[in-house]
């Protein structure tokens, strides 16, 4: 089984997105990415430097619970922002709505594990089940002079890093 969205990808990296940010940006990107797919129902979308700023962005990167708090407010009572199980994160997929995804070794502290990303927010585009295993499929926001990349990462490697946040209209 697998489900894959159509959502298009957006680099952290890219050239209008402010230098000082670009390294901590994939939080203010995979909301921008999100917001861009849901565009043709709801209002204006927000550019990655101003997302920055009104979501509180860090150069150390973006805290879930300031994600939420943030784009709550800034999105307005027509929007559902919250934490989500993997299990609503695959409903979600399967209701053709992209999550915001988010690997978090250090705040986890899961020191010796090895995910795909050590701290990294990326757009949960689909997922697919090959042999009774999990595989998530993520835009991977990018890379200096890299466009932003699909990609496929097995549940199972990453499972105790990863927390998820459901962006969706009412």
């Amino acid at each position: 089984m697998k489900v894959q969205l159509n959502v298009l990808g957006m680099s952290q990296y890219s050239q209008n997105i402010n230098p000082q940010y670009q390294n901590s940006a994939c939080g203010p990107t995979t909301v921008s990415v999100i917001l861009n797919y849901h565009s043709h129902q709801q209002s204006t979308v927000k550019e990655v430097n101003e997302l920055y700023k009104l979501l509180g962005g860090t150069r150390i990167g973006l805290f879930t619970w300031r994600l939420i708090k943030n784009l709550r407010k800034l999105l307005g009572p027509g929007w559902i922002v919250s934490r989500c199980t993997l299990s609503e994160s695959l409903r979600e997929l399967d209701a053709g709505r992209p999550v915001a995804m988010k690997f978090d070794k250090h705040f986890t502290f899961q020191w010796f594990a090895k995910p795909t990303f050590k701290y990294h927010w990326v757009p949960l585009i689909g997922y697919e089940i090959m042999d009774n295993e999990l595989y998530l499929i993520l835009h991977d926001n990018g890379g200096r002079n890299r466009d932003s990349q699909i990609r496929k990462v097995r549940y199972a490697d990453n499972h105790k890093v990863l927390s998820f946040v459901k962006i969706k209209p009412r």
